[in-house]
């Protein structure tokens, strides 16, 4: 019989049975992260049939949170981090120290102290950075003040691992648990270097890319853009996010996704930022599903039976523990309350961090294969349950406002107080990019009366500055729709480039006013007819417009017995 490749075997098994199951909990309407968890069980060591291979499927996942911090990285500038700074260094370390101390606590309940117990703490209050950004991303947060709060949260997670992975075999060998040997006493000298090493290690990176490839990496795609071959610029993206990551681990000793974070952040600040996102998007999907797929695969069912005490014990630290003390530590550093509990809510689940720690700590023979186990369930546990955590923090405020008496104004996704637009019989553009900015500054220029929506910082300022009326928001969510008096509009035009959402915003438009004249773009056959189906009246398709500006032109120099006429596949398409 032909014997299959294990690399492929576990790619077609992993992604097939992910597809499928996350398709059926999206049926169900759960979170098709259930789905992708459930295909790694399925797949795993401790379940009848197929196994995957458990070498390959973390290292593919490794990929996955590469990508996924290079696009995050891409989203936020190193001006970003530095506005938030007083918050999230402080906080963080709290946050990470308090939650380790309740974790060391439950371990000694458990019956294991000493540097055992202080991994597991640790392992405990480290939050997946796959699965907040996956669950920002889903919300449309990456990119609010909030959402930055929490990205800068996450870095700093993810440099104090950094320095607890160094730290650990040291701290190991003291004690004398790294093969029998040591004195039983740390060596505060040996520490102290192997801490200004680490750091010494970290700046030495971040500063390298901000002399260096803050310059050379735009140059380069700059390069590649100018080339014309779109196959050659993806595969530079790819090349600049894999190869520094690659590069900050063998040369720094610095994580993959910090290294992947710190990269894509360098480039944030050029014009190709937006569409080297774009570019990376479908490989990052694909490899972060195999993370979660990844996880499931290291989960022993059984232990739910043997174990449901403890497990109990570890779910409560991580799924109220942890969120409660994210929630006081950023409110204690100056955050907004709905910063923190958007915090809080990202904060109730463990990851990848959590499993590379206890691999460490059973390697060095500090934490046995029952704490692993335990963390595994509680990480599993704590993402399934996480979606549920999510949408408090969108509860608490209509909780409160049912409280106290009903006001005109309406809470942005950043709860800032919105009072409803005036404007009536104006038109509202969602969307203040390149082409919503010459499509605004038209319309003013003609004196219509004119709301711009826009969720991107930088282009909410250019649009605050412009002779029009902005909200800051996202137009998906109904209350930015409400702010906007759709009711009294004339005219709405949607100019993002995203055809899921934006088919969201005409439905929900559609039925606030079934008379309003809805224009909207795109890119793809598929697109135009999801637009219309959402309630679109005509959506007008770029590569269309430019054949059609092309033959206008050939027409006005063509002999007027030739083709003047222009035919009308190129027109916009409307719901007819």
């Amino acid at each position: 019989m032909h014997h299959t490749p294990s690399l492929i075997a576990t790619i077609v098994a992993g992604i097939g049975l992910a597809f499928i199951l996350g398709t059926l909990a999206n049926r169900l309407r759960i979170s098709p992260l259930v789905g992708y968890l459930l295909a790694g069980v399925a797949v795993g060591p401790f379940t009848p049939g197929y196994t995957a291979d458990q070498v390959l499927a973390p290292q593919l996942a490794e990929i996955g949170v590469i990508l996924l911090m290079f696009g995050v990285g891409l989203h936020f500038s190193l001006k970003d981090l530095m506005a938030i700074r007083a918050i999230v260094v402080p906080g963080a370390i709290v946050q990470v120290a308090a939650s380790a101390a309740l974790g060391y606590g439950l371990a000694c309940m458990l019956g294991w102290s000493g540097i055992g117990g202080i991994v597991f703490g640790v392992a405990l209050s480290i939050a997946s950075t796959v699965v907040l950004m996956r669950a920002l991303g889903e919300r449309h947060l990456v990119d609010t003040d909030r959402g930055h709060i929490v990205v800068g949260w996450l870095v700093m997670q993810d440099l104090l691992m950094v320095i607890v992975l160094v730290l650990l075999p040291p701290v190991a060998a003291a004690f004398g648990q790294q093969g029998g040997t040591g004195a039983g006493m740390i060596d505060y000298g040996s520490l102290a270097a192997s801490l200004g090493l680490t750091f010494a290690k970290v700046a030495g990176f971040i500063g390298l890319m901000l002399l260096v490839g803050r310059r050379a990496i735009p140059m380069l795609l700059h390069y590649i853009a100018h080339t014309g071959s779109r196959e050659l610029f993806r595969l530079a993206v790819l090349s600049v996010a894999l190869g520094v990551a690659f590069a900050a681990s063998e040369l720094f000793d610095v994580s993959f996704a910090l290294g992947a974070f710190v990269a894509g952040m360098t480039l944030s600040e050029s014009e190709l930022s937006q569409v080297a996102a774009e570019e990376s998007l479908p490989l990052r999907d694909a490899f972060a599903v195999l993370f979660f797929v990844s996880v499931g695969m290291l989960f022993d069912p059984t232990i739910l039976v043997r174990d449901p005490v403890e497990i109990g014990g570890v779910l409560l630290l991580v799924v109220v523990g942890n969120p409660l003390l994210a929630f006081l530590a950023s409110r204690v550093f100056g955050a907004r309350t709905d910063a923190a509990l958007l915090l809080a809510a990202g904060m109730a689940q463990i990851g990848e961090f959590s499993f590379i720690l206890a691999d460490l700590g059973i390697g060095l023979g500090v934490l046995s294969a029952e704490a692993r186990h335990l963390i595994l369930a509680g990480s599993i546990l704590s993402i399934l349950v996480n979606p549920l955590v999510f949408a408090l923090p969108a509860w608490l405020p209509r909780l409160r406002r049912r409280r106290v008496a009903p006001a005109a104004a309406v809470e942005t996704r950043d709860a800032t107080p919105l009072v409803p637009t005036r404007l009536k019989d104006h038109a509202v553009l969602i969307g203040y990019g390149r082409v919503g900015r010459l499509v605004g500054q038209g319309l003013a220029e003609k004196g219509w009366p004119l709301l711009v929506i826009e969720d991107a910082e930088d282009a909410f300022e250019r649009a605050r500055v412009a002779p029009v009326e902005a909200i800051h928001g996202n137009a998906a969510d109904d209350r930015i729709l409400k702010a906007a008096n759709l009711g009294d509009a004339r005219m709405l035009l949607v100019a993002i480039p995203n055809a899921f959402e934006a088919g969201q915003i005409v439905e929900q438009a559609r039925a606030a006013n079934p008379s309003l004249d809805i224009v909207a773009r795109a890119h793809f056959d598929a697109e135009v007819e999801h637009l219309l189906q959402h309630g679109a009246d005509i959506v007008i398709m770029g590569e269309r417009e430019i054949a059609r500006s092309m033959l206008e032109r050939a027409a006005s120099n063509i002999d007027p017995k030739g083709v003047t006429a222009i035919p009308k596949p190129y027109m916009p398409l409307s719901r007819g």
